[in-house]
């Protein structure tokens, strides 16, 4: 028989264990997450978890106009995600449908690899479309003439695609290094082509109103169903980019620089005639009820509220890439320019940024450095530099951002006045045109500048101004459960970030990106108007508003009252970060730049008319079944809304 341990032993090897045991689980902390006591939280181990959580509890039942914009979200969306395509032979009808023309070569493997890569919708790719439609009015061979001699041309990079292979590049920087990865991950798949890429910030292409129209007539003609379309590119064709040749008739982009101009000059030629951008007898009014709801002024057509032809009036003076831009280089001529976002005047192609495959703490999401709402503080954050246009000692009041940073501030704010919605003691809902927003910026937005930038000579000026705050990463933004996103003197690229957060994202912007038809306002964020007046009103509604006094009734002149609707606020981020997953991921960018090319190649091919996939879909009945698409993304609010009930 053993004798037993001495009591001493026995006690020391129970410590021992409990050293090594405590010693591992740290190491485990430490390999697998930032060690930062910002982040870990124990015993919140759900903080380190990339999943979307049901939201329970339940919405507001009162008439504010926010619940209105939100259920009307929600019905889009079902009709959305209910009508995609859920196997080969519907994506193919589906295209016929709505474009009047077969898929592109290649669009059979395009399928296969999107499945293979989860993609949730395959039928979302009218912005490709949308794009592309005016080069069907121009001969192939010149859009392949232009695109070679764009290759080194102004502000423009190239990326050459020969067998199958990236090859030579005649300009060389991040952006173009970026693409030409992205590229190489689905080179096998793509024909001879060359890519003119933007490597200013600001889009180039502004095409004439009446110009594009043209283009598009023609377009819509070219339409067929050719039932003996052939399936594959057209080989070695002429006018591709060749090193150390000249490219005959050489295709001139007549460039023409407009930095420092006032953008409107030269964009309203690109609008409707009877848009407010051309027509003097628009009133502010009128051009509000287009895309304002008429009680609170909540933006109710997030398109048409970055839409230069009907808001350019208004801001064209109160935006720095309006009003002031450090570099413009446009074109009126329809040449093929690859760019990462545009207005709504140009006519660039847009493909997905290239930052957003850059592993680039500044821009990428990690789960690691993201909280739970409830362990969230009720705060709007905003971080920035004064980037967005060349300031002058006279001039920056006119920048967007400068103008959102003196909206936020309670000590600017202190003697200024907003319009907001306050609450009757019945239920209802009336403006409220005096409230005095300091203290609720002071105890609720942390907002500023955290350095001058752009500025001649320098930015002395701002001496007096700004009290520039400390930057936050990430780890320090998502502690807040709102989240700002307002233009530079380009797009956002945080914007992709704070849609897979767990915290709510609040936009404004005039930028169109590759992903906004995907992006559905009030369902998965929160729309600001470029002026900003709704912003006081927005924040009071998810914050809520006490008042010293009863709620307000028709008649009372007390101080303005709104309740909470914190539930409201967390049930749009969590849809937020839920569709993200599904639309906004890696391999989504990948599947986007993939079709975009496919579609690109068959634009510049000489038999553009008479190939494509003509076939029903049949062929792939049995990897759609091994390849089953994923449900219907599900309601994560418990119990969910009946657009029945009233609210």
């Amino acid at each position: 028989m053993l004798s037993p341990f001495p009591r001493n032993r026995r006690a020391f090897y129970l410590v021992l264990v409990c050293a090594v045991t405590s010693i591992c689980f740290i190491n485990l902390l430490v390999l697998t997450h930032t060690v930062d006591d910002s982040v870990i939280r124990l015993p919140n181990l759900s903080l380190f978890t990339a999943t979307t959580n049901p939201v329970i509890g339940q919405y507001a039942h009162d008439e504010h106009p926010i619940g209105d914009l939100m259920k009307e979200a929600n019905r889009k969306w079902l009709v959305y995600d209910n009508s995609r395509s859920t196997n080969f032979r519907r994506t193919v009808a589906k295209y016929r449908e709505k474009y009047g023309r077969h898929p592109p070569p290649g669009f059979k493997e395009w399928y296969m690899f999107a499945r293979k890569k989860k993609a949730h919708n395959v039928d979302d790719f009218q912005q490709i479309t949308g794009d592309l439609r005016p080069f069907w009015a121009v001969p192939p061979a010149e859009i392949r003439q232009m695109a070679a001699e764009l290759q080194s041309s102004d502000g423009i990079a190239g990326v050459q695609i020969r067998n199958k292979k990236v090859v030579y590049s005649p300009v060389e920087g991040w952006r173009v290094e970026t693409l030409r990865e992205s590229i190489n991950r689905i080179v096998q798949y793509l024909p001879d082509m060359d890519i003119a890429l933007n490597i200013m910030d600001q889009p180039r292409v502004m095409v004439s109103f009446e110009d594009t129209q043209e283009y598009l007539r023609t377009e819509a003609l070219t339409r067929s169903l050719p039932s003996d379309a052939q399936d594959r590119f057209t080989p070695d064709m002429n006018y591709l980019y060749k090193k150390d040749s000249n490219i005959e008739e050489r295709a001139d982009p007549s460039w023409t620089s407009i930095a420092g101009k006032l953008y409107m000059d030269f964009a309203k030629e690109s609008c409707d005639p009877h848009s407010p951008a051309r027509n003097e007898n628009f009133a502010l009014q009128d051009a509000d009820r287009l895309y304002k709801s008429s009680s609170g002024g909540f933006v109710t057509n997030f398109t048409a509220s970055s839409d230069l032809c009907t808001v350019g009036p208004v801001l064209g003076k109160n935006h720095g890439f309006l009003f002031s831009a450090s570099s413009n280089l446009i074109t009126r001529k329809l040449i093929p320019v690859f760019s990462e976002c545009k207005v709504s005047v140009n006519n660039d192609i847009l493909f997905p940024a290239n930052m957003y495959f850059l592993n680039d703490k500044r821009y990428v999401y990690n789960s690691r450095h993201d909280y739970e709402w409830q362990d969230k503080a009720d705060t709007l954050i905003w971080r920035g530099v004064t980037s967005g246009g060349v300031q002058l000692a006279d001039n920056w009041q006119h920048m967007h951002r400068q103008r959102f940073v003196h909206t936020t501030n309670g000590t600017e704010m202190s003697s200024e006045t907003v319009s907001i919605l306050s609450e009757t003691n019945l239920g209802q809902y009336r403006t409220y045109p005096s409230f005095n927003p300091s203290n609720f910026s002071l105890d609720h937005f942390d907002v500023g500048f955290t350095e001058a930038w752009g500025c001649i000579p320098n930015c002395s000026f701002y001496d007096d101004v700004w009290t520039y705050k400390k930057p936050k990463d990430f780890s320090e933004q998502f502690k807040a459960k709102y989240l700002v996103d307002i233009d530079g003197h380009s797009f956002s690229g945080r914007w992709r970030a704070f849609q897979l957060s767990k915290s709510l994202g609040i936009k404004a912007t005039i930028f169109r990106e590759w992903h906004d038809s995907r992006l559905f306002p009030w369902r998965h964020f929160v729309p600001m108007d470029n002026r900003y007046d709704d912003l006081y009103g927005l924040m009071t509604y998810f914050l809520g508003l006490d008042s010293p006094a009863s709620p307000v009734d028709a008649l009372s002149t007390s101080e303005p009252h709104i309740k909470s609707h914190d539930f409201e606020a967390e049930v749009i981020a969590s849809q937020s970060r839920e569709w993200a997953q599904h639309a906004l991921r890696n391999e989504d960018l990948d599947i986007y730049l993939y079709l975009l090319l496919l579609e690109y190649g068959r634009i510049i091919d000489d038999n553009r008319d008479s190939i494509g996939y003509s076939g029903d879909g049949s062929e792939l009945d049995d990897f759609d079944d091994q390849y089953p698409f994923s449900p219907a993304i599900r309601d994560i609010v418990t119990p969910p809304l009946s657009f029945t009930d009233e609210q």
